[in-house]
């Protein structure tokens, strides 16, 4: 039996023997609990996606799959539900990104490190800008997103953590107390990146952005300013028009294609196959470049693992600091070696002494 092998009729009859049984004798007698993640919405009604979904495959394969053989969330239920056309909601809204507490930031800042309530009218604006960013999935959206009220609610998360509230903080996460210390150490800049991301939004630059790559799913991949101003910087360092003028620039020039970073050259390693590839990094982070043309000199040549480790975390190292590092670490393993081999040769001439007194 194949997981995920359903039908669309025998999530009809599913649904049908939870109708006649009830929802709370239809989870007991699978063994499912309630849905934390996902429902299933049809016919005006909700059903726990995962229970749906293993029950299904009792009328599809002839038995229904248990709890712990798969999960209610993208990978299993709710994706197979979706698959065969059904509507599946989220039972919570996700976490806050980066990009959106930003812009709540920015707000607050705007107000005097003060929290707004739900019926200020900067909120209310605020709330349907939110519900445009392209950052969560419709179907991790439930009828609350980003409501006037869970704004109202984050600017307050937000001017709690300031230093000089001495109340009582309200609940909120690590990621709003980072941004906001971003914001108290770089205010200029940081405005300059909630312009960005709200104009890129207002004239939907943005939304074009909207389905990230598979590196970019990686919550250990990021941008200084968010996930939309990587997208739209990732972009342009994936012009091939761009990418070829920097290339034969450096050649005219008389230089490699070697990394800026490491030195590791593709031509090198691997003969005619590499010839003539190297990843292309734009080094000016979106805020401070803005939306004028991009420079050669802007563009800086590297390979995709100094790539990957100049982006997988902020604030992001330019090509020379990378460099420098790894230059550092290089030397500080050559000396550590210089000291591990004496003291070996040391260690195996005493035993040969003591084999001869033997």
């Amino acid at each position: 039996m194949r997981k995920g092998a359903i039908t669309r009729e025998s999530v009809l009859k599913a649904v049908g023997e939870h109708d006649e049984l009830g929802r709370e004798a239809f989870l007991s007698k699978y063994g499912f609990g309630e849905a934390r993640s996902y429902v299933l919405a049809y016919e005006g009604q909700e059903y726990d996606s995962k229970a749906i979904a293993g029950v299904a495959h009792k009328w599809a394969q002839g038995r229904a799959l248990a709890p712990g053989e798969f999960s209610g969330g993208k990978d299993h239920a709710a994706a197979w539900l979706k698959r065969l056309g059904f509507q599946v909601k989220a039972v919570k809204n996700p976490d806050w990104a980066r990009d959106e507490i930003i812009l709540a930031c920015h707000l607050v800042m705007t107000n005097d490190w003060k929290g707004l309530d739900a019926q200020d009218s900067r909120v209310i604006e605020l709330s349907s800008l939110l519900q445009l960013l392209p950052v969560h999935a419709d179907a991790d959206r439930n009828d609350k997103f980003r409501n006037p009220n869970g704004v109202a609610r984050k600017t307050f998360d937000i001017a709690t953590r300031h230093p000089d509230y001495r109340g009582k903080p309200t609940n909120g996460g690590a990621l709003d107390v980072e941004v906001l210390h971003e914001f108290l150490a770089r205010p200029d800049q940081m405005t300059e990146v909630a312009r960005l991301i709200r104009e890129g939004i207002t004239a939907g630059e943005l939304q074009a952005l909207a389905q990230p790559d598979e590196e970019e799913l990686d919550d250990d991949f990021e941008a200084p300013e968010g996930r939309l101003l990587l997208r739209r910087h990732r972009a342009r360092e994936r012009s091939k028009a761009l990418r070829k003028k920097k290339i034969d620039s450096v050649l005219r020039k008389g230089g490699s294609l070697a990394c800026e970073a490491c030195g590791f050259d593709f031509e090198d390693v691997y003969g005619e196959r590499g010839a003539g590839y190297v990843e292309c990094h734009h080094v000016v982070p979106l805020h401070e470049a803005g939306e004028g043309s991009t420079k050669l000199s802007d563009l800086a040549l590297i390979c995709a693992n100094c790539h990957r480790m100049i982006h997988r975390r902020a604030p992001w190292p330019t090509p020379a600091e990378l460099r420098t590092s790894i230059q550092h670490r290089r030397s500080t393993r050559s000396d550590t070696s210089a000291r591990i081999v004496p003291q070996r040769s040391k260690l195996a001439e005493h035993a040969a002494i003591q084999a001869d007194q033997r």
